[in-house]
């Protein structure tokens, strides 16, 4: 397995090359990989996406496993890791919208925003600004302090808690405004 050189350098020994539930990278795997899935999906929408930022952060916070300061904090890291991989995307697909308006070109595969398809609160929280739902995600998902919180998304706690006033002001008049 061309992999299994580089799990042994990451984690340490590892006696064979065959991953194995014993393998502590595959037990670290298995034990984040599925909040980080969920919490991409909180910030995204999009299982799909949500799975591949999922994984592409447990790859990188693996590969840099070794380096992290504090090695218990492996969840914490794999968070933030997600949180800039799914700003990454947006900021990405914000260049790519305004290279193709500037070019006149529509982009027909984007999926269609449908209020009666999903749930009226969801749509709100789709609509908000990255850094709003990035904030209320962490903060109401994930259950993180405003300092934990602020840590992630490289604010102050006092501007996290500004994010999130917004954010639910936001909510509330899209939520309770009637079509």
């Amino acid at each position: 397995m061309p992999g299994a050189c580089r799990v042994s350098r990451v984690m340490g020994d590892v006696s064979g090359l065959e991953l194995t539930h014993e393998d502590p990278l595959s037990l670290l795997y298995e034990q984040t990989v599925g909040r980080a899935e969920a919490l991409a999906r909180a910030l995204t929408g999009d299982a799909y996406l949500a799975q591949d930022i999922a994984h592409e952060a447990f790859v990188r916070v693996a590969g840099r496993f070794g380096h992290l300061r504090q090695a218990g904090a492996f969840e914490a890291y794999l968070r933030t890791a997600v949180v800039n991989l799914c700003r990454s995307h947006f900021r990405r697909a914000r260049v790519e919208e305004r290279g193709l308006k500037r070019m006149r070109i529509t982009d027909a595969t984007a999926p269609a925003r449908n209020p009666e398809d999903r749930d009226a609160l969801w749509a709100a929280i789709l609509t908000l600004p990255y850094r709003q739902r990035a904030a209320i995600v962490q903060r109401f998902y994930e259950d993180l302090s405003e300092q934990q919180t602020g840590a992630i998304l490289r604010c102050s706690p006092r501007a996290v808690n500004a994010l999130v006033s917004r954010a639910m002001a936001t909510l509330r008049r899209e939520v309770e405004e009637p079509e």
